[in-house]
């Protein structure tokens, strides 16, 4: 947010735009879209519907395999409706819960706290991968889908070259991580929805935010229900959205369209990012430094290649720490569980999963663009 912000104050003063030039700069629908959103998403959270989610399928695990299956499957088809972050704040801690519940010991007897730094890995690439394929799965997304106005075919063409072979290289990764695990038996409370009612509330207005995301209904229509609904419901859910990422977003807007007003800097890079390769490649390097949302909005000022910068940013999350937002809150809360998890070897485990993961993905989708 620091950066975005500075760097959109660094361009206003030295191109000098026009009030009006810069309001004209931030797309209000995509800030409109990103906002209903994570309300929508945060009153879910309050009334526990992901929590009562989890524990009824975490009840039907009998292995430490299943576990791993049920957590990671979970992430990844979660993420795409409620975003990359929201579904590892809503897991990462309840995987910690489980896996210090089925004991520490043996691999074959439970748990180990290094099993556990391998899961929350899987769930973070699981999130990260899982997200990419919705329009609403992360923010880069949503704005891309929005700027660009893809159609919506062309857009789950292209990021189902991503979901389909990570889904498969997730499950080889679980089966290879679970080959000497045994059984266990996980116990957790009854976890219940906390208020039918709000929750068939919450459902309608997700219904109406996703008909504006998909250009079905105006999205000024969604934002005022959600809007009042929130308020209705439960006002203090305004208190929970993230508004340093909305003013991430706003300080790119404007640092993007008045640098794209310097000619010479706007031909420059129009002309590096002129073929589709070359955008994908951007998109995955400046991804690795600044993470893909920013990298997202960065390049999107300078090239008409959506498809390929799309493809780009997603592969782009996996990486380095910072490749993803998401993959830090899931560091961060990690890291809080303290001396249990000491010793685990997380970062070298994320690093190794996560640059296996690039190297492979970013060949796969790059060579299914020619081939499939």
């Amino acid at each position: 947010m620091c950066a975005a912000v500075a760097l959109a104050a660094a361009a206003v003063c030295v191109v000098r735009p026009s009030a009006g030039r810069v309001f004209a700069c931030i797309d209000v629908r995509v800030l409109s879209q990103l906002f209903c959103l994570m309300l929508t998403i945060q009153a879910f959270r309050s009334i526990h519907v992901l929590d009562a989610l989890a524990a009824g399928v975490l009840g039907l695990c009998s292995s430490v395999r299943v576990l791993f299956f049920a957590l990671v499957g979970l992430v990844f088809f979660v993420s795409m409706a409620v975003t990359n972050d929201v579904a590892l704040l809503t897991f990462v801690p309840f995987t910690l819960i489980i896996c210090r519940k089925a004991g520490s010991g043996s691999v074959t007897g439970g748990v180990t706290p290094r099993m556990t730094a391998v899961l929350v890995v899987l769930e973070t690439l699981a999130a990260n991968l899982g997200s990419c394929i919705t329009p609403m799965g992360n923010p880069q997304n949503l704005f891309l889908y929005s700027f660009y106005n893809m159609p919506s075919a062309a857009f789950f063409t292209a990021t189902l070259r991503i979901g389909i072979p990570s889904l498969l290289m997730l499950c080889a990764a679980v089966l290879y991580e679970t080959r000497n695990a045994g059984k266990i038996e996980v116990r957790l409370g009854k976890a219940y929805v906390d208020s039918f009612v709000k929750c068939f509330v919450y459902a309608a207005v997700l219904t109406g935010n996703l008909l504006a995301v998909f250009r079905v209904i105006d999205y000024r229509i969604a934002l005022a229900v959600t809007v009042i609904a929130a308020a209705v419901c439960n006002a203090r859910l305004f208190l929970h959205v993230d508004y340093s990422l909305l003013l991430t977003f706003v300080g790119f807007f404007i640092f993007t369209g008045t640098v794209s007003d310097i000619p010479a800097v706007s031909g420059f890079l129009k002309d590096v990012l002129k073929k589709p390769f070359s955008v994908y490649a951007a998109g995955i390097l400046t991804s690795q430094v600044i993470s893909n949302v920013p990298a997202a909005l960065l390049l999107s000022g300078f090239t008409r290649n959506a498809r390929a910068l799309l493809l780009g940013v997603n592969v782009g999350g996996l990486g380095t720490l910072i490749a993803s937002l998401a993959s830090v809150i899931s560091y961060k809360l990690f890291k809080a569980e303290g001396g249990d998890m000491r010793g685990t070897g997380y970062f070298r485990i994320f690093t190794v999963y996560n640059f296996v993961f690039l190297i492979l993905l970013a060949g796969i989708v790059w060579a299914s663009e020619y081939y499939l």
